[in-house]
């Protein structure tokens, strides 16, 4: 949820109910991320989380530094994505923070477990941003994962409303995550053309982008996402990031706070086929919860009693 995970959207998502998510990466320093979470709990008195992404990069973020930041803020939730977490695991858990580990396979849940995250985030193929190599959707993974999971786990990647909820749980998970649909509220702070695009897309505009780098990505397709793909083409495996960077670098900002559409690639769901709709994230998650408990208490109860 880059440059979508500020203190606005985290505390409305709490406020309604869920756990709302600030992306520390979107925040340029420790000090950024700490202000940030002094405003969200300015807007919630419920509890709220911290993404950290741990990313292959250059010049890597002050980790420790925003862990401190974390940490100091009383944040009581982390959830971790990219690369191992296990050098910040310490840390969180001696202040009392639970860990949750975004996977897109059961190995790798499996080794987040018994490095001691506290739950998992499964990620199956239908997500937005990296879904990982292996190309295993929820239906699949979902139950591997309770077969195998000693530890909690919800799922991502396709959720959307009351039939996701039910489904994740009929298949083991504890609940679900959300991270594209909630860019189709009216409090997320992204500009409206990204909450219209997200209207206006079905389940068959999202690309996968950066797969002869291995590392996937699921974006909502646009000038630049083809032509990024027709330089994955021409290029093909000796294609370097530097060939892609002005598609996929520093595009952020430019998408989501001044809705240029065709400035880059932007991580989007295939779940963007089920969104309908811009509410409020109060009535997105009460619908969700009115459609599960109907579906459970009507349809599947219908089914229990013959």
């Amino acid at each position: 949820m880059h440059f979508v995970g500020f203190a606005e959207m985290a505390a409305a998502v709490s406020n309604a109910g869920g756990l709302g998510i600030i992306t520390g990466l979107t925040q340029k320093t420790p000090a950024d991320l700490a202000n940030e979470i002094a405003k969200c709990r300015d807007m919630t008195d419920k509890p709220f989380g911290v993404n950290l992404t741990f990313l292959p990069v250059v010049n890597a973020p002050d980790y420790a530094g925003m862990v401190k930041a974390i940490i100091e803020g009383g944040v009581k939730v982390v959830e971790t994505a990219g690369n191992n977490p296990v050098q910040v695991l310490p840390p969180l858990h001696d202040a009392g923070i639970k860990v949750i580990h975004k996977c897109t396979s059961v190995r790798h849940s499996l080794k987040a477990q018994a490095i001691g995250c506290d739950a998992i985030s499964v990620d199956g193929f239908e997500c937005g941003g990296h879904p990982g190599e292996d190309d295993i959707p929820n239906f699949i993974l979902l139950p591997r994962a309770a077969d195998e999971l000693e530890i909690p786990f919800v799922a991502s990647g396709g959720m959307a409303d009351g039939r996701s909820l039910v489904a994740a749980l009929a298949l083991g998970a504890e609940g679900m995550n959300m991270g594209t649909r909630f860019i189709a509220t009216k409090e997320a702070p992204v500009h409206e053309k990204v909450k219209q695009a997200l209207l206006a897309a079905s389940e068959l505009d999202t690309r996968l982008v950066m797969r002869p780098l291995r590392n996937t990505e699921r974006v909502l397709t646009n000038s630049a996402v083809e032509r990024l793909l027709e330089k994955e083409k021409a290029l093909g495996a000796s294609i370097t990031f530097a060939d892609i960077a002005e598609e996929v670098a520093g595009v952020y900002p430019r998408i989501m706070l001044d809705g240029d559409m065709d400035a880059g690639a932007w991580s989007c769901g295939m779940v963007a086929g089920l969104i309908h709709d811009i509410p409020t994230c109060k009535d997105l998650i009460d619908r969700i919860m009115a459609e599960a408990d109907a579906i459970i208490n009507s349809r599947l109860s219908g089914f229990a009693n013959g």
